[in-house]
């Protein structure tokens, strides 16, 4: 979840730099932020710590000034303790000399809290985080610095990620098992953080951090591996990639460039990826037995994919929520496939039930957007989206390249990928007429803006209409605010529909498919009680009071019509006066579980 970034080396503005790519990680979390800085030749850290958007204050340049060659910093997503100053990280010991940040939760804190109290130890926050400097400091009185850090990981219960920067030594000792970190550089400067995109600017030579790995970065740069701290010969990777990519452009806000990003990223994957799904096809052709796993967004394209294998391939697969798999694992074995969808290759309900999955022998597939991710590192069979770096907190363009990537798989089991590639590059034309065309997106302002003054929303579909009914409801509801549900149509006369009243609005998916007719009457039923029926479809019809057309592009329509929605949302959030890249109380990496 948190943002995590660390600087030691050379340059006299580590301050600055900190702070620069807290800013490129604030989507990670912007309850709190904080940065630790030590001044040149000095033994202790200065605090500077703030609730709210890093925006807004700015670094306090003049409590710092220049000659800082050695700091972390973290943007917070709150856990332990409220969002207040004092509860924002960096955390120290009580020497100052020793400063951490971390991600993930510690589940035996009070127990350890409990103990460095009866030793004299102050505590100044709610924090779970603030026990591991005390941890540190004490051990640090029989033993050197890295044992130090290290034992004290050893000590931490579930699922955590720790920078921990000493003073004294100019040293940084990260360890992790669970939530990611990424380090790097070379000549006498190193750089660490919880996303690549923030080091990106800096070097092109990484290093991700397995589980249960420790870093100590100094002078030279050392991997170890945990508990023991054996030493390892670090794998250092070279990233091909583009700086510009992540940057905002010409857009006003990251969720509208991603929007605007989609025919892009499924043209990419229609031309370029035809060997790639006919060998994952076959792996799951092979299985006995395929289970689709993911949180969220992915969730919803997981349960888009059970429609394209049933419908397309005539093939059973099964899906859950990753953090409900754990229940129903008991039926896996070594014939088994679980396939993960995320696009960040971090999410800790994933990670958790591929190690459960891994533990029964089953093999695993990851679909991610993100190399060298936890996800994509445990995978027998790995599948890069290469959407491009998506920064705003709700997924878009990751959404519309997993449907991509599973409706190829589909068609590519019944031997006709080419019929699906055709498919996608109409989709895409598809995409980039609503995007462009100034009439359509008059008439989805004017829809939003009507949405915008409603405290209830309802989106309806049917088959894989149904999933981005799903979709579209988590879209409007993680940026608007508004309270959303998205239903199966045929589900509204069994409880839901009591819940319409006059003018409250219902998004109605209605493709030419075999699932028109019904949804047409699932939509008649809600005007007739009040309800304002907004038709996303290739064709207008008496059951909607307003009509967005999308063409028909056979299963293409399913991920043509989402941009609609996507635009609805953005632009509900717009009308509401709210910032769409950072929704309140989310994140966009969920290391936590």
């Amino acid at each position: 979840m948190c943002g995590i970034f660390g600087y030691v080396g050379k340059r006299n503005n580590a301050s600055e730099i900190i702070f620069e790519g807290l800013k490129t990680l604030e989507y990670r979390g912007y309850d709190s932020w904080g940065i630790a800085v030590r001044i040149k030749n000095k033994k202790e850290f200065i605090l500077d710590k703030n609730t709210g958007k890093i925006t807004a204050p700015n670094l306090n340049k003049n409590k710092f000034k220049k000659n800082s060659d050695f700091a972390i910093g973290h943007t917070r997503w709150a856990t332990h303790g409220r969002v207040t100053v004092k509860n924002a990280h960096p955390h120290l010991d009580c020497t100052k000399k020793i400063a951490v940040v971390h991600n993930g939760i510690i589940e035996n804190y009070e127990v350890l809290k409990k103990d460095l109290i009866k030793k004299g130890h102050s505590f100044l926050s709610e924090t779970d985080t603030e026990v591991i400097p005390h941890l540190i400091e004490e051990n640090l009185k029989i033993e050197g610095f890295a044992s130090s850090v290290r034992d004290a990981f050893n000590l931490l219960k579930g699922f955590n990620a720790i920078v921990v920067s000493f003073a004294p030594s100019s040293e940084i000792v990260a360890c992790k098992t669970g939530s990611p970190l990424i380090a790097g550089g070379g000549d006498g400067e190193f750089f660490i953080a919880s996303d690549i995109s923030a080091i990106l600017p800096y070097t092109k030579k990484v290093v991700f951090l397995k589980d249960n790995e420790m870093v100590i970065l100094g002078k030279k740069l050392q991997i170890f591996s945990l508990p023991k701290g054996i030493k390892i010969k670090p794998k250092i990777e070279k990233i091909e990639f583009k700086v510009e990519e992540a940057s905002i452009g010409k857009y006003k806000h990251f969720m509208l460039k991603e929007i605007y990003e989609q025919p892009k990223v499924i043209v990419n994957l229609a031309q370029n990826y035809t060997s790639e799904i006919k060998f994952l096809s076959g792996v799951i052709e092979n299985a006995k037995g395929t289970f689709l796993i993911g949180a969220g967004t992915a969730y919803n394209a997981c349960l888009a994919g059970v429609y394209f294998f049933s419908k397309i391939s005539h093939k059973h697969v099964n899906t859950a929520f990753a953090s409900e798999f754990n229940y129903l694992e008991d039926f896996l074995n070594k014939n088994s496939l679980v396939m993960a969808l995320s696009q960040s290759g971090e999410t800790i309900d994933v990670i958790e039930s591929l190690n459960r999955a891994r533990n029964k022998k089953s093999k695993i597939a990851a679909i991610t957007n993100v190399l060298g991710s936890s996800i994509y590192r445990m995978a027998n069979y790995k599948f890069l989206l290469n959407a491009g770096p998506e920064r705003a907190v709700a997924s878009t363009k990751a959404y519309a390249a997993k449907l991509s990537v599973l409706l190829l798989l589909s068609y590519s089991i019944i031997g006709k990928t080419e019929k699906a590639k055709k498919m996608l590059l109409d989709t895409a034309k598809e995409m980039e007429r609503i995007l462009n065309d100034n009439k359509s997106k008059k008439k989805i302002k004017e829809i939003a803006r009507l949405m915008s003054l409603n405290s209830h929303i309802f989106v309806i579909g049917r088959g894989v209409s149904y999933s981005a009914s799903l979709e579209a409801a988590l879209k409007i509801k993680e940026v608007s605010y508004i309270h959303t549900e998205g239903l199966a149509g045929g589900e509204l006369k069994h409880g839901p529909i009591a819940l319409i009243s006059r003018g409250t609005p219902c998004l109605v998916f209605a493709p030419k498919d075999e699932t028109y007719d019904s949804i047409i009457s699932n939509a008649t039923e809600v005007r007739a009680r009040g309800g304002v029926i907004i038709g996303i479809s290739p064709q207008n019809s008496s059951a909607f009071d307003y009509w967005i057309e999308v063409r028909e592009i056979e299963e293409g329509s399913y991920i043509a019509q989402i941009v609609v929605v996507q635009l609805l949302a953005y632009y509900i959030a717009l009308y509401k006066k709210l910032d769409p890249d950072k929704p309140r109380n989310l994140a966009k990496s969920v290391t936590v579980k």
